[in-house]
């Protein structure tokens, strides 16, 4: 079991070695999961592992436990059982928890399901608004692929913030990424508005 303070991965000098930083990196992702989703239940993200057993790369995904008293997360990989709890992360920058002055959204009433790609994509963001974020993080693993869920605003603005992201884009790779993630949140609230 890996026990992590976050605190201190926060702030690294520019000569930390790459190792250290991709588990800052790492934990941190965690973080944005579980403060994205409900507190007090364990729930699969669509946060991949990232062991590579035998050299190859963990087919798991983090399910995540997120506690509030005395604050800590739980995360474990539904494959390879790699585990793990985080402190020390309340107040971060990577905090996504809804906060009593957050506006109140109605309910999740939006699904979209996207493959792992277009959901890594998504993480890629740099979204200025916690509720885009929130909305990004909160996805979860299923059968079909990535599930996102939200309401239909918050939908609309992520999606437009895609297309901006897009048309912004020099990396013809990444934009081509974006594109598809923009298409594909796009025909979801294009099935929703017909409906």
């Amino acid at each position: 079991m890996f026990v992590s303070d976050l605190r201190l991965f926060l702030g690294m000098p520019d000569d930390t070695p790459a190792p250290a930083r991709r588990m800052a990196e790492h934990l941190t992702l965690i973080v944005r999961a579980a403060t994205a989703g409900d507190a007090g239940l364990r729930w699969v993200s669509a946060l991949p592992c990232v062991r590579r057993p035998g050299r190859r790369a963990c087919p798991g995904h983090l399910a995540v436990l997120r506690i509030d008293v005395p604050p800590s997360i739980e995360w474990q990989c539904t494959s390879c059982r790699d585990e793990g709890v985080i402190s020390g992360w309340e107040h971060s920058p990577f905090d996504l928890r809804a906060h009593t002055t957050d506006s109140a959204s109605p309910g999740d009433d939006v699904q979209v399901v996207i493959d792992a790609e277009i959901a890594a994509t998504l993480r890629g963001l740099t979204l200025v608004d916690t509720t885009g974020e929130r909305l990004v993080f909160r996805a979860r693993n299923s059968e079909h692929g990535v599930t996102l869920t939200g309401n239909e605003d918050d939908l609309d603005e992520l999606t437009g913030y895609v297309a901006a992201e897009a048309n912004h884009e020099q990396d013809r790779r990444r934009r081509k990424r974006l594109d598809a993630a923009f298409k594909v949140l796009n025909d979801a609230l294009d099935r929703v508005e017909r409906l």
